[in-house]
């Protein structure tokens, strides 16, 4: 459950149905015709990111989703609230045939903007297959899909190669879930790839009015749009990615909802304003220390257990989070399968068994660099795990870095930088099925996500025995044994585990989010 401070209790939230949509990027609508909010309700929100993509079959970062959420259509989607769980959007009905055959049927009268027509079987069957066709590093979230029989316009059946139990909190109510125009898509791309941040067509209750790169994203009502009136005329949502900074912007007006600091949730409590309501949301998302197994100065296990061993994981937590956080034991949150009691490395780790790796490894005075985000609490713990490093003889440079240049230098597509990788300040946004954190760090995913470069045969046959399980205490051993491997290896010392705290001005709006405080922009409504 959540934590609520403020002036006002968590009230009932606006439910949406099938979506319609048009926009200046989508339908080549001159900014002179765009439908701006010059008089109305504005919803002025902060992000954590940046925009990489719109495309949500390959979407880079979680929070590109709250965007997209507003403009597109999926078959489900997630219920804003404080309990995790699922219900119907732009599908009238979804059932499970038998466990490799879901049919679902759509709502009529759904329309893309751009004259690309209504939304049909057809366009779901091009949106979910483009995923794996094109091979997109987020397709693992589709898990085994085959493909998708289409029976009439409106009906269509989502077949499985092996049973996917992840499909229903992953792949259909979250980013690869969302349907695009067929139409549009191929007429925009000749193949059906990517189309990056230039969506040609939409279909959700907001447009995309206007986006300047690191400045703003602005969506505006779609006037065309059929379904329950969306809660503002206008959302302008803002990047910020120190969360310091969003406080302040917060304070002055700037913002009226956002993720605040961990360390300021006291000053909340003991001041509450008038306006605001602060929530403390059970984050799933988590952090680590990863290292390059491949890099010449971390090839040897050694090493890297050296550094598990140097690092003191409760020191980070009350520098960067001020008591706010929890030992994590893991990537898998508690209160989902799969989640370890305890790690391998006691978290307070043992300066002197790490002198020891270091003495067996034949390794003094080494020079090594720790790349991070360049916000307050990633920085804060560079620098803490800097000290601790220098303990054993291991200098530490820190390389502090904004979110979009961060965010790719695993990445092999983007060039060279990923062989220069060594420690890295890491966290992982996560959605509520175990198989969506574990999917990364599979062989598959080297160089895509997998930063740390981890291989293990026994690894990836774990990952997909796991999400054909239906039965949670026999998942619980795969997953625990898989987070064990990762751990072994050395390439991971896993850090924090903190609540997800966000205020939002109640003078304003009734937010509505995941239970995690993921906004759901779509069903926010103003006051």
């Amino acid at each position: 459950m959540k934590d609520i401070f403020g002036n006002v209790s968590r009230r009932a939230f606006l439910k949406t149905g099938a979506a319609l949509g048009g926009g200046i990027v989508a339908a080549g609508m001159p900014l002179s015709q765009a439908v701006w909010a010059s008089e109305g309700t504005v919803l002025k929100a902060r992000s954590t990111v940046n925009l990489s993509t719109l495309d949500p079959g390959f979407y880079n970062l979680n929070h590109e989703n709250d965007v997209m959420g507003c403009i597109y259509s999926k078959l489900t989607h997630y219920k804003p609230g404080t309990e995790w769980g699922w219900e119907l959007e732009a599908a009238e009905k979804v059932e499970q045939v038998d466990p490799t055959h879901i049919r679902f049927r759509l709502k009529k009268g759904i329309k893309f903007t751009g004259d690309h027509g209504e939304l049909t079987a057809e366009d779901v069957k091009f949106s979910f297959e483009r995923v794996i066709k094109h091979n997109s590093s987020v397709k693992s979230d589709w898990g085994s899909l085959d493909h998708v029989e289409i029976e009439d316009d409106y009906t269509g059946v989502i077949v499985l190669k092996t049973p996917y139990v992840a499909l229903w909190m992953i792949s259909l109510p979250f980013g690869v879930g969302h349907i695009v125009s067929e139409e549009a898509v191929m007429k925009a791309t000749k193949d059906g790839s990517t189309f990056g941040m230039k969506p040609p067509a939409f279909s959700g209750p907001y447009v995309l009015a206007d986006w300047k790169p690191n400045q703003y994203t602005i969506l505006t009502r779609n006037p065309d749009w059929t379904g329950p009136k969306p809660g503002f005329d206008e959302i302008r949502i803002v990047p910020i990615v120190d969360a310091k900074a969003a406080e302040r912007a917060y304070q002055a007006g700037d913002v009226d909802f956002t993720e605040i600091a961990a360390d300021s949730t006291a000053t909340f409590k003991s001041s509450p304003r008038t306006d605001t309501a602060m929530e403390l949301c059970p984050s799933l998302d988590g952090g680590w220390i990863g290292m390059n197994m491949d890099h010449p100065k971390l090839k040897d296990i050694n090493v890297r257990k050296a550094i598990q061993w140097a690092i003191n994981v409760p020191q980070i937590l009350n520098a960067a989070f001020a008591g706010n956080a929890v030992v994590s034991t893991g990537l898998i949150a508690p209160g989902l399968v799969g989640h370890r009691d305890k790690t391998l490395v006691p978290p307070e780790g043992d300066v002197e068994t790490a002198k020891k790796f270091m003495e067996i490894a034949g390794v003094s005075d080494l020079n090594l660099t720790i790349d991070c985000v360049n916000r307050s609490d990633d920085t804060t713990i560079a620098q803490v795990v800097q000290a601790q490093l220098s303990q054993i003889g291991i200098s530490l440079e820190i390389n502090s870095q904004e979110s979009a240049s961060f965010w790719t230098i695993g990445m092999e597509s983007e060039g060279e930088r990923w062989k220069e990788v060594q420690l890295i300040v890491n966290s992982l946004a996560s959605l509520p099925d175990p198989s969506y954190q574990m999917s990364w760090y599979v062989r598959a995913q080297v160089g895509i996500w997998n930063w740390e470069r981890f291989r293990s045969e026994r690894y990836d046959q774990l990952a997909a025995e796991a999400v054909t399980i239906e039965d949670p205490n026999e998942r619980v051993k795969l997953y625990q044994e898989m987070q064990d491997l990762m751990e072994d290896s050395g390439a991971y010392r896993f850090t924090y585990r903190q609540l997800n705290p966000i205020v939002y001005r109640t003078t304003k709006m009734q937010a509505a989010t995941r239970p995690d405080g993921y906004p759901l922009f779509r069903d926010f409504k103003s006051i």
